[in-house]
């Protein structure tokens, strides 16, 4: 969201979603990822067998962004969430 708080379908991560622990000294760059994009990803997760939430699309979306502009680098991203909490949402649609 880069800062400006609105309406998003990727629970867990956003503007007012600030965790106390976060060193924001540290942070070179925020991706910006759209609903479409974390969703998609998603559930190409899925159909490899990674039962992942929305957020974790994001991730690997964005994860997949940074491969792409720095070829030679290793690019880790976690999957924190799981597709459980997602069987009502656009992600099983």
């Amino acid at each position: 969201s880069k800062g400006e708080a609105g309406s998003h379908k990727i629970q867990g991560i956003g503007a007012n979603f600030i965790p106390a622990i976060l060193n924001k000294e540290i942070i070179d760059e925020v991706i910006t990822v759209s609903n479409e994009d974390a969703i998609n990803t998603a559930k190409e997760l899925a159909k490899s067998g990674l039962m992942v939430g929305i957020s974790s699309g994001a991730n690997v979306f964005a994860a997949s962004m940074l491969a792409k502009k720095f070829p030679d680098k290793r690019i880790l991203t976690m999957l924190n969430d799981t597709a459980e909490r997602y069987l009502s949402t656009d992600l099983f649609a």
